[in-house]
């Protein structure tokens, strides 16, 4: 997540991201991460303003447990894949 809200491309995976930007496609982005509400919020704040780039709703993790952990409503991948298709993003995002 932060390289590549930060533009680094490094990898196949950000190499990939990238091109699908750059051909104005939709990229659906599923996060999980132990520090989404902490260090890592700046990186997915920039994702999810980015064009083109579509987030799949979230949700703490275990919000007693780990504060800032949050992680992607998976039985809502396909519903975002398939609004991503119409360049609408799935809301609410944070659930």
């Amino acid at each position: 997540m932060a390289k590549i809200s930060n533009a680094i491309t490094d990898t196949s995976v950000t190499m990939a991201f990238k091109a699908h930007l750059r051909n104005q496609k939709p990229v659906v982005v599923a996060v999980s991460t132990n520090d989404g509400l902490g260090a890592n919020a700046q990186n997915l704040g920039k994702l999810m303003n980015m064009k083109y780039v579509f987030i799949v709703p979230f949700g703490q993790d275990s919000p007693k447990d780990k504060p800032n952990s949050i992680i992607s409503k998976t039985e809502l991948i396909i519903p975002t894949i398939l609004e991503a298709l119409n360049g609408k993003q799935i809301q609410p995002i944070i659930v």
